[in-house]
């Protein structure tokens, strides 16, 4: 799915307004309809909503929405600043239609200290939409931070008032804290980052038919990871193939005290699909890897570390896992490096070893994928403020290197070469757990061996990654689950995935 500016949101209704046609306050009813089916849907247990109403469209959408949930059954107030009724037309068009119904009471924000909450109570946040340019002060600064304060349920309708949809806000902004936000169309980049994505709680994504040809024909760089994508690049096994037309993949890791990281790596590389797998690791770890892994072959590569990794064509290497960064190790992988054509997956280890010298990071080949969590990519790039500023640097750095970057975050991103930047969405706070990363590496590497190409195997990869860590915890919960439980659950989302694939054809 395509990731919008608030430029080019804008663009998008006005081409939908002129070009469907429909008339902005249908548009505006549209919106709020389906607010209001999610809502009836998602709450019944609730009897009681407060909407919280600003001036411009989002208190438009806010008016629509009590009025039909008033239709429904449900108890609804309405809450707005009577100093400034200054409404846009569509607004006030909305406003006296609420107005004409008498079992829905307006107020004003200044009598919310006197309004009872209860625990059937929802409040719904319409206050401010994308539209918003400064920082929120007065009286709408009071009655966010009031709200903040009541713990009930909340609801944002397109964005949480105070966020910025493209960029960060200040330390100091006032912003609404939801549980749930329902956005239109489209993603909001704010809602993908974690200083600013915890003020929108869960997001959902509502269709609200804007024009299929504006969104088609107009271009972006930024991009969501849904099921379009993935099963566009997904590639049903053939019933005809054999090991040999599913690649070599190695995974290279593993020192004294740290095989448990290759042996992640090995499993996940396994559980993709690739045709060969192959550990190379020090022999400390023949044992547990031939024990714990019989359909892998063991490489030695060292004693109690990695002190040689052979190049093997048309053999596609995952390096880090577990690996150390002692002398031996450090030369081995640069001397590797030196002599690699093809593209590689380097993640952990084998990242804070090319860290310790700037000249390491152009000896990375074309095309070649690295996975680092943010203290990787400081070591790696230098110091940034702000998961908004690391994602820049990841773009030039992206493009200055020719590689693919894997910033490792609770949506993880992928940043290719050409500047495109796809956020995943699958995935969860389970994942938050040491060996996560290298199952990661071993499920890239094995999509890489598999003829994917770089873009589609870290696309592919990320996106497989937090299914199965979605699948693990539902079963065991975010808390419980492990890595080898997402392992495990590889195999159900490729159930699903073949699945949809042939239904899609």
């Amino acid at each position: 799915m395509k990731i919008f500016d608030v430029q080019n949101i804008r663009k998008a209704d006005l081409f939908t307004i002129e070009n469907e046609p429909v008339s902005s306050i249908s548009l505006m009813e549209r919106a709020a309809h389906n607010c209001a089916e999610w809502i009836f849907e998602k709450c019944k247990n609730h009897t009681k909503f407060t909407i919280f109403c600003g001036n411009g469209n989002n208190g438009g959408d806010g008016f629509a929405i009590a009025r039909m949930l008033y239709m429904k059954g449900f108890d609804v107030d309405v809450f707005i600043n009577k100093e400034n009724e200054k409404f846009s037309d569509d607004t006030f068009i909305n406003f006296k239609r609420v107005k004409e119904i008498p079992g829905i009471s307006v107020f004003d924000f200044s009598e919310i200290k006197s309004y009872h909450f209860n625990e059937k109570t929802i409040i719904i946040d319409a206050l401010f939409g994308t539209g918003l340019s400064g920082k929120i002060e007065g009286a709408y600064q009071k009655i966010i931070e009031d709200l903040n304060e009541i713990k009930v349920s909340k609801i944002s309708i397109d964005i949480p008032s105070g966020m910025f949809a493209d960029r960060l806000n200040g330390k100091s902004d006032t912003i609404f804290k939801a549980d749930f936000t329902l956005t239109f169309q489209f993603w909001k980049k704010a809602f993908l980052h974690p200083e600013t994505g915890r003020f929108a709680g869960k997001v959902s994504v509502l269709d609200i038919n804007l024009n299929k040809e504006f969104t088609d024909k107009t271009q972006t760089n930024y991009f969501t990871i849904d099921d379009e994508i993935i099963l566009k690049i997904f590639k049903p096994r053939n019933e005809f193939s054999h090991k040999g037309n599913h690649g070599k993949a190695v995974i290279v890791g593993g020192s004294y005290g740290k095989i448990g990281a290759v042996v992640l790596a090995t499993k996940s590389a396994l559980k993709t699909g690739s045709g060969l797998t192959f550990s190379v690791a020090p022999s400390c770890g023949y044992i547990i890897l031939q024990t714990s892994l019989p359909e892998a072959m063991f490489i030695e590569g060292g004693e109690k570390s990695i002190s040689n990794i052979e190049k093997v064509e048309n053999t596609v290497f995952g390096i880090g896992p577990g690996l150390g960064t002692e002398n031996l190790t450090e030369n081995a992988l640069i001397q590797f490096l030196k002599n690699q054509n093809e593209p590689v997956v380097l993640d952990a280890d084998a990242l804070n070893i090319v860290s310790k010298n700037s000249d390491y990071l152009n000896l990375i080949p074309e095309n070649s994928i690295i996975t680092p969590h943010p203290k990787e990519f400081e070591r790696l790039f230098g110091r940034t403020e702000n998961s908004f500023e690391r994602l820049d640097l990841a773009k030039l750095k992206a493009e200055e290197l020719q590689i693919y970057i894997v910033l490792k975050d609770h949506h993880t991103q992928v940043i290719t070469p050409e500047g495109n930047i796809f956020y995943n969405i699958t995935g969860n706070s389970g994942l938050a757990k040491g060996g996560s990363g290298d199952i990661l590496t071993g499920m890239i590497t094995s999509l890489l061996a598999q003829k994917y190409s770089s873009e589609e195997a870290v696309i592919l990869g990320v996106w497989l990654h937090g299914k199965a860590a979605d699948f693990a915890a539902e079963k065991y919960s975010k808390e419980a689950m492990q890595p080898t439980d997402v392992i495990n659950e590889i195999g159900n989302v490729f159930l699903q995935l073949n699945k949809k694939a042939t239904t899609e054809l």
